[in-house]
């Protein structure tokens, strides 16, 4: 059984939501992708991103959209909120960018030949996203859902995920779980064929900090509980890490789904 909202539930909509207060810290700590997960999604896919229409969803500050604009697609971006949409203009001027979410997408029929989600299809009522995802996209086109998952068999990763699973109350390896074919579209119209993509960076531990404290479970936690677990964190990752720099590994999980030609 769910567990009803409270402070140390917060429903799915506030922690939707709390980007908008961080969206400056999220832009400036969060992870990108790798150069091979686009080498991934071209090969899926079976068409090549350069020249290619797409529709980044839930475009946030515009980490993914800015890596496929450089690749050379043609992208519009479709964000809902506020903070993330400011700092996307902020950032990236020359993208076009529209208000909306994918379960109601504010494009046309058939006008994109990728429709891709970084780190936001769980956000989406896939009854409705998986319809529009059909509508938008052209025949021979692809869906594309990734997600930055810590590598939870590098020692320190899993034991940091042990310490805020438990001052959380959460369950950090949900997310590893719950990315996956069946969870992405449970009606089962959608085709998807799974990749997984290895990566690492280099960070000051004062980047990594700001880095998880710019997910929703630490944003909807007040100042006092969020402050808390940061200060006991830097300790662990200077003991691991005693030169400050600390490397991050991750697993990005990739889903693609064509459409018939």
């Amino acid at each position: 059984m769910t567990p009803p909202p409270s402070a140390h539930h917060p429903t799915r909509t506030a922690r939707a939501h709390s980007f908008n207060t961080a969206a400056a810290q999220y832009a400036a700590n969060r992870p990108s992708y790798p150069p091979a997960l686009f080498d991934a999604i071209e090969d899926l896919a079976g068409r090549p991103l350069p020249g290619s229409r797409v529709a980044d969803i839930g475009a946030g500050t515009g980490i993914a959209t800015a890596l496929l604009h450089a690749r050379g697609a043609h992208v519009i971006a479709v964000e809902p909120g506020d903070g993330m949409a400011a700092q996307f203009r902020s950032t990236l001027p020359d993208v076009p960018i529209v208000r909306g979410t994918g379960d109601d997408l504010p494009l046309a029929d058939a006008c994109v030949d990728f429709l891709t989600y970084a780190q936001a299809w769980h956000w989406t009522d896939q009854a409705r996203s998986v319809p529009e995802a059909l509508r938008v996209l052209r025949p021979g086109g692809a869906l594309a859902l990734w997600w930055n998952t810590e590598a939870l068999d590098v020692p320190w990763i899993a034991e940091a995920a042990a310490r805020t699973q438990r001052h959380f109350d959460i369950d950090t390896a949900a997310e590893r779980r719950n990315v996956n074919a069946r969870a992405a579209d449970p009606t089962g119209r959608l085709d998807f064929t799974r990749r997984t993509v290895r990566w690492s960076r280099r960070i000051p531990v004062d980047t990594h900090l700001a880095n998880i404290g710019s997910h929703s479970v630490f944003l909807v936690h007040g100042e006092d509980h969020r402050a808390s677990f940061l200060a006991r964190e830097r300790a662990h990752l200077l003991d691991v890490f005693p030169d400050g720099m600390v490397e991050e590994v991750y697993d990005v999980i990739l889903l693609v789904a064509k459409t018939p030609a």
